[in-house]
């Protein structure tokens, strides 16, 4: 099962807000430079609001001279605590005299992605996902497929729980993470991007299923233009690199969610087998493997990705949960599975009403050893089928 995510109206406006810009006011410049400036501008407005913007940044990737161009685009902060850059991926097409620019989350991003000669394979089909949706805030599906970013069988701090892109602010979408090798590594294969026009700092990688993460504060980072990553590629060190703007005490990654090209709260989702919740401010929160509840300030020891047709057994307090030869306490004990284990979804049907930690639910979930669990006792992050029905 998963939780239910709730948002407060203002959350989810300013994430609309930054997913959303309005039109432009004035006549389009016929520079490229002046063209993408010109239309940070008009985002500028809601994140000043949110204190966030100081100044404008272009970041040019590619051009042809077929009159197309990719590159990010960013508001950056102001050196102060509580304040961190905005930043999009952007493709622009020459028309005539003027340039047609177009940012991540606008119908126009995705269409122009899916037409530049600048992108092609797996980068184009990624691209050509971030334009147009609203943010979906997991729509009720919270997998991810990804681990921690750091090595398999290390433990990280949390230094700082759930918290805003910029620090206080809503959806709380980031974490920061600290320690062991201090080597952050991609939480998820996707395509990279370097943000910040100084090429130090902020990596931006776009997954599959609408989903992005942004690493930020990084030292020695990687170069990347479109580059093809892996799950576990390394992307950079722990640093304190404020090149966009903000600020950082002590070398960590500003780990954070996107979806559908706004950051989203990562209450709910699992990374390297830690179900994250937020607390009642920014930057506390904890995080759940099974039963274990971590604090912010504690470490989490990164089990590596949870497969999409995975669960991770939730015992709500107990050391096991009974396997059972079919889809409800009718049906014979034939084992058990000890809380926190991972295990693998064949199929899953109804069948008596048990309740666990994210509440009541009739769904069994057949494992692929044969033997049941009550989907009441298991994260799945799917509220249903994860696997089709049996």
């Amino acid at each position: 099962m998963t939780p239910t995510l709730r948002l407060s109206i203002g959350g989810l406006l300013a994430a609309c807000l930054i997913a959303m810009a309005p039109p432009a006011a004035q006549a389009a410049p016929t520079d490229l430079g002046g063209a993408v400036t010109a239309k940070l501008h008009t985002y500028a407005a809601a994140a000043d609001q949110r204190g966030l913007a100081a100044t404008t940044q272009v970041n040019l990737l590619r051009q042809s001279a077929s009159g197309w161009a990719f590159g990010s685009a960013v508001l950056t902060a102001p050196h102060t605590a509580d304040a961190h850059p905005l930043g999009w991926l952007f493709v622009a097409r020459r028309d005539g005299r003027t340039w047609q620019v177009a940012f991540e989350g606008e119908p126009a991003f995705a269409q122009l992605s899916r037409q530049t000669p600048l992108t092609d394979g797996t980068e184009k089909r990624l691209l050509g996902q971030l334009g147009g949706a609203a943010p979906a805030f997991a729509g009720g599906d919270f997998r991810t497929g990804m681990r921690l970013p750091f090595t398999v069988g290390q433990s990280w701090y949390m230094g700082g729980g759930p918290h805003g892109w910029g620090g206080s602010d809503t959806p709380y979408s980031s974490i920061d993470l600290s320690g062991g090798d201090g080597r952050v590594l991609a939480a998820r294969a996707g395509t990279a991007y370097t943000m910040c026009a100084s090429g130090r700092g902020w990596i931006r990688v776009i997954h599959d299923r609408g989903y992005a993460t942004d690493y930020y504060h990084l030292f020695n980072n990687i170069a990347a233009n479109g580059l093809a990553v892996s799950e576990g590629t390394f992307l950079g060190n722990t640093g304190t690199d404020v090149s966009c703007g903000g600020s950082a005490n002590g070398a960590h990654v500003h780990f954070a969610l996107r979806q559908n090209s706004a950051y989203v709260a990562v209450t709910g989702h699992n990374y390297g087998k830690w179900v994250l919740n937020q607390g009642g401010s920014a930057y506390a929160g904890s995080a759940l493997h099974g039963s274990v509840q971590v604090n912010a300030g504690g470490a989490l020891y990164n089990y590596g990705a949870l497969g999409l047709n995975q669960g991770l057994v939730d015992a709500f307090g107990g050391g096991t949960v009974n396997r059972r030869s079919g889809p409800g306490t009718g049906y014979g004990v034939v084992g058990s599975i000890a809380d926190g284990a991972t295990f693998t979804v064949a199929c899953s049907a109804n069948g008596t009403s048990h309740t666990g930690r994210y509440g009541t639910t009739a769904l069994w979930n057949k494992m692929s050893d044969g033997t049941w669990i009550s989907d009441a006792f298991a994260w799945t992050g799917l509220n249903g089928p994860i696997n089709g029905w049996c």
